[in-house]
């Protein structure tokens, strides 16, 4: 049983990992060659375009679930709309252009091309609901950014491409990654096929499971593949698997306590009517109107995932991927952004901020405190939840400039 679950987990590995490797290039390139202001520049009115392009430009970012909340939060401080700001709330942490090609290499191309589908189109449904339903008068005052970054080179910007892609994010999403792979094994190995017998085939039931399952989780996108590939496996619905892929990264706890401080309970409602009902809708559109064999991959018409013979390409990609993660998660695990000395003379205070999960949320937060007046210098240390800021600066405006992203502070 031990070995079955070691072979599964492998298998899964070797399958995703040139995927996964290509996946996090790409999301490495368009950190360090499109610029963060294109971003926010677009979605500054309370109508139909904001949401459009929310929506467009969330599908294809590869951030996590907790790290999509500061982005977000940013583009509502720097004028987004609430409408734009939800739209890209739900259709970011759902995709991601890692997730999209990881998606392709498990579960197929017709899942490829529905899940990031069904986030756009959901994204775009929560964010006009709160366009028509909820008042937009709040008065944003935008911050300029931080003139830290200058004309780069291309290589300068290829050097943080990499460094983002294969130490930044598979710091942020790896944990999760792996926890998708050992979960993934489980069910398929040491979870017998009776204990879903009564879901089988049965859409309203699977999808009702898999939902309950999945709003108070915390999965990423990618890391929530494997999963419904179990899932799958178990004789649960293609539908039920694509409720796993949305609710489970754009639903957890985290996500729900944000947003419903920075933006309010009846947005939160919104937000979650949008996406539990987006997710049950099209989950039973594709097991009802859509042909099952276009949902259902080798892998799970195999029921078994260890039988097929594992290229070498494949076992390089996974020892690759291995080392990197390795790398990201435990070489670089204290590392900050800033690990020079301090030597201002000027006043130094040590804060501490609550909510940080990922280099996402770190880099966030500095920012957000660069973009005080006064302020000299900025180190986040995520590892100790700490911001320690020089400057000659106003301590309530740091406590402001976080706390509108979302973070606690102290």
């Amino acid at each position: 049983m031990i070995q079955n679950l070691f072979l599964d987990i492998w298998t899964l590995l070797c399958e995703m990992s040139p995927y996964l490797l290509l996946g996090f290039l790409l999301a490495g390139l368009m950190h360090a060659f499109i610029p963060r202001q294109v971003y926010a520049n677009y979605l500054s009115q309370p109508n139909f375009r904001s949401v459009l392009l929310a929506a467009l430009f969330g599908v294809p970012l590869p951030l996590c679930s907790c790290g999509v909340l500061p982005t977000a939060m940013g583009l509502r401080r720097e004028g987004g709309s609430k409408g734009a700001t939800i739209s890209f709330l739900i259709a970011t942490p759902q995709t991601g252009v890692d997730s999209i090609i990881a998606t392709y290499s498990l579960m197929g191309l017709p899942f490829a091309i529905i899940r990031p589908l069904v986030a756009f189109l959901t994204a775009i449904l929560g964010g006009e609901m709160v366009n028509v339903f909820e008042n937009d008068d709040e008065v944003i005052v935008v911050r300029k950014p931080h003139e830290e970054e200058q004309h780069k080179t291309f290589f300068e910007k290829l050097r943080e491409s990499l460094a983002y892609g294969f130490v930044e994010m598979m710091a942020d999403i790896g944990k999760w990654l792996v926890v998708g792979l050992v979960v993934a094994g489980m069910i398929t190995s040491l979870v017998p096929d009776q204990w879903f017998e009564v879901f089988k085939d049965n859409s309203l039931l699977s999808i009702l499971l898999v939902l309950c399952i999945s709003v108070p989780m915390y999965v990423c996108a990618t890391g929530s593949i494997p999963i419904a590939v179990a899932l799958m496996m178990k004789g649960l619905t293609p539908g039920a698997a694509l409720v796993l892929l949305m609710a489970g990264p754009a639903c957890n706890v985290a996500s729900l306590l944000v947003i419903n401080k920075v933006m309010g309970r009846r947005t939160l409602l919104l937000y979650l009517t949008s996406i539990v009902g987006g997710a049950i809708l099209f989950a039973l559109g594709i097991d009802y109107l859509l042909p099952r064999e276009w949902f259902v991959s080798e892998l799970v018409m195999q029921g078994d995932c260890c039988h097929e013979e594992i290229g070498l390409f494949n076992i390089v990609s996974a020892v690759v991927l291995i080392l990197l993660l390795i790398n990201a998660l435990f070489l670089h695990r204290h590392h900050h952004h800033h690990e020079e000395a301090l030597t201002s003379e000027a006043e130094t205070t040590c804060f501490t901020v609550e909510g940080m999960h990922c280099s996402h949320c770190a880099a966030n937060v500095e920012r957000a405190i660069k973009s005080v007046e006064g302020v000299e210098n900025v180190s986040v240390q995520l590892s100790e939840k700490q911001a320690v800021v020089t400057g000659n600066y106003d301590e309530n405006a740091v406590r402001e400039a976080v706390e509108s992203i979302g973070y606690k502070i102290k």
